[in-house]
């Protein structure tokens, strides 16, 4: 994949993407606590503003791509476009290249067996 990739153009500026992730998650978590859940159970499970972000590019990139979910080897050099395209959030991308086995259902790494 290059810089220059048709897939994966270069959407906005890093401030912007995080300013419509900061709201998307103020408002899950608004919606949330309405529901009367407790902050403490689901704080701590909610992606990062930056994770949130190279999430988002990421889904856009699998729609350009017809919506197949790509394999992990693809996933990964995806992330790594990502950091590449926006430098801002290389420790995002790095963190989460690193979570092979993380906890939170929201990853893409994350294996749910069975039935939900």
């Amino acid at each position: 994949m290059t810089l220059s990739d048709p897939l994966l153009p270069r959407r906005a500026s890093v401030e912007v993407l995080r300013a419509e992730a900061q709201d998307e998650l103020s408002s899950l978590v608004n919606e949330r606590l309405r529901g009367g859940e407790d902050p403490w159970d689901f704080m701590e499970d909610l992606p990062t503003v930056d994770e949130l972000v190279v999430f988002t590019l990421r889904a856009e990139h699998i729609e350009a791509d017809g919506g197949l979910r790509p394999t992990h080897a693809r996933n990964q050099r995806l992330l790594r476009q990502i950091a590449v395209q926006y430098p801002e959030l290389d420790p995002a991308v790095r963190g989460m290249l690193g979570s092979e086995h993380t906890h939170r259902r929201w990853d893409s790494v994350v294996r749910v067996l069975g039935n939900p």
